[in-house]
């Protein structure tokens, strides 16, 4: 009698851990990217990422970035939030660049992009800022550089989301990049789409 229940026992282990793995694998992520829309995304974490930037596996390097992205994927856009109940768009690129990169970097986008250290478009490289301005303000979101023109941001109407850079209406409104600078003293105020407006633009 023990012996038939220690195999049921195992037998029900089991069957949890693949039904876990399972769900890990099919883990949703969620693009408005125009080239990306529909794609099915399948398999591992490297795998499903790899799909979605359009690289090999072999170019997804940094699994802890994406195991970051994967985990604060869909999470719900709040004007002021850091956590898991909502974020904005420079409260994500603080928690990730900390986390990933142990850089601390301004709180809100515009006086992250006064403090990147400057790139031209073709220079970008994983983990860094890309800046837009909607409604006529400046600096006004703020993104993290992928790759192949793919970033992650908190979108007002999506929440975190993967989007394409060169998508025209993200590409008319793009106007910096750079690479964090280490060190920065973050000030935890409110972020700069509390600017009327601007947050209703970012519904796309």
């Amino acid at each position: 009698m023990k012996c038939n229940w220690r195999f049921f026992r195992g037998s029900v282990i089991l069957l949890a851990l693949v039904i876990s793995l399972a769900s890990c694998k099919s883990r949703k992520i969620l693009t408005d990217s125009s080239k990306d829309r529909g794609k099915q995304l399948k398999g591992s974490l490297k795998e499903r990422y790899a799909n979605l930037l359009d690289v090999s596996e072999r170019e997804i390097k940094n699994e802890n970035l994406y195991r970051f992205i994967d985990e604060w994927m869909g999470v719900p856009y709040r004007n002021g939030g850091m956590d898991k109940k909502g974020v904005d768009c420079s409260g994500f690129v603080v928690l990730l660049e900390k986390e990933i990169y142990n850089k601390s970097v301004p709180r809100i986008a515009r006086s992250m992009a006064e403090n990147v250290k400057r790139k031209y478009e073709e220079e970008l490289e994983e983990g860094d800022l890309v800046f837009f301005d909607f409604s006529g303000q400046k600096f006004s979101h703020v993104g993290v550089y992928l790759k192949n023109n793919r970033f992650v941001h908190a979108s007002s109407s999506k929440g975190v989301i993967v989007s394409n850079l060169k998508d025209s209406w993200y590409y008319k409104y793009f106007s910096r990049c750079g690479s964090a600078k280490h060190n920065y003293f973050t000030v935890a105020t409110a972020d700069s789409l509390l600017i009327p407006g601007v947050a209703a633009a970012l519904g796309k």
